[in-house]
């Protein structure tokens, strides 16, 4: 069994990756959970008050998507258990959850993280914050381009700081800022390759 996570900013191309990786080598693929339409609506409009809710959901879904990997001999999550701890944090930091808030999701997070087997491989796509808004705005999800470019900045600087500290799993840091791996095919050979080697596929 192989398990590999995908990691990355919103925007940096998570989700064309794994589905590269479907075609390619037949992964099974775990894209980001579906989140209700309305709980999604309500956490844009109101942060303070669905932040913790919104967290557990993910941390739920996630969890589910690491049990039935099991089942396969080759998958691929789209974002991993530990990038929700990012998100969590930053809510945090901005005070959008509050200290007794902050400390349940911790609580339960710890109780999931450590109920997981770690990922044979987490591959990180490292992006410039300039590159993944110019993403953003590009793909035009309302509720993405409706933040401003100041939460963008701070997100990509706390997975620079928790990806340089990183130690649950093999990384592969890959800087996709002047790569095109859905476009282009030599940048999408390269990226493979290095996959692959990582892998020893």
């Amino acid at each position: 069994m192989t398990v590999i996570n995908i990691a990355g900013v919103v925007g940096v191309g998570k989700s064309s990756l794994c589905s590269i990786l479907e075609e390619e080598f037949k992964f099974k693929v775990f894209h980001e959970p579906f989140v209700d339409s309305k709980l999604l609506e309500n956490y844009y409009k109101d942060k303070k008050k669905y932040s913790l809710a919104m967290q557990i959901y993910f941390l739920s879904k996630r969890y589910s998507m690491y049990e039935s990997a099991k089942e396969f001999k080759k998958s691929c999550i789209d974002r991993g258990i530990v990038e929700d701890r990012i998100f969590a944090q930053m809510l945090y930091k901005q005070g959008m959850l509050e200290d007794f808030e902050f400390e349940i999701y911790l609580d339960v997070y710890q109780n999931f993280y450590k109920n997981i087997r770690p990922v044979d491989l987490m591959v990180y796509l490292k992006i410039s914050p300039e590159n993944a808004i110019k993403r953003i705005r590009e793909r035009g999800r309302d509720y993405e381009i409706s933040q401003a470019d100041s939460y963008w900045i701070d997100l990509n600087q706390r997975y620079e700081t928790y990806f340089k500290n990183y130690s649950w799993s093999k990384l592969l840091v890959i800087d996709v800022n002047n790569l095109d791996f859905v476009n282009n095919k030599e940048d999408k050979k390269l990226l493979l390759n290095k996959i692959q080697e990582a892998l020893k596929l």
